[in-house]
């Protein structure tokens, strides 16, 4: 049996078949797999502002802010005034119908490797990794 430490590879294995797999859908919605983060984590979070999307997804704030701007242009989303110079964003009408897709492209993707293996979506290893998850991203908020 491997020990802990290959963890973080085992998740980057996941994680980069998870792209491989479902690149032809995102490709459609002419998404890249941050922009598709983003989109999901402002449907989460409505009125969540740029940096706090950075934060809550560990990105560069250039690159969030990038993809935002393209996605903005795309009418997926749109920016609103926030407190001082912050911009908040909201999803659009179209943005929400995206988020959909997303939703579902993610789920079946995760429907397909439980089915495959024989784990549940309640197992405690997907609790544990959630809360792992959650320290990391709750000591960036504002």
């Amino acid at each position: 049996m491997k020990n802990i430490g290959y963890l973080a590879q085992d998740i980057s294995i996941l994680h980069r078949q998870y792209y491989k797999d479902t690149k032809e859908q995102f490709d459609e919605l002419k998404l890249n797999p941050t922009a598709a983060c983003i989109l999901l984590s402002i449907g989460d979070y409505p009125e969540i502002s740029q940096n706090q999307v950075a934060r809550l997804l560990v990105v560069d704030k250039g690159l969030a802010t990038r993809e935002i701007n393209k996605m903005q242009k795309m009418d997926y989303l749109r920016k609103i005034d926030g407190a001082g110079k912050t911009k908040n964003l909201l999803l659009t009408d179209t943005g929400h119908k995206v988020v959909e897709k997303i939703q579902h492209i993610r789920i079946d993707w995760w429907a397909d490797r439980f089915a495959d293996t024989g784990i549940s979506a309640d197992s405690p290893l997907v609790h544990a990794i959630e809360t792992v998850v959650d320290g990391i991203t709750d000591s960036g908020e504002e």
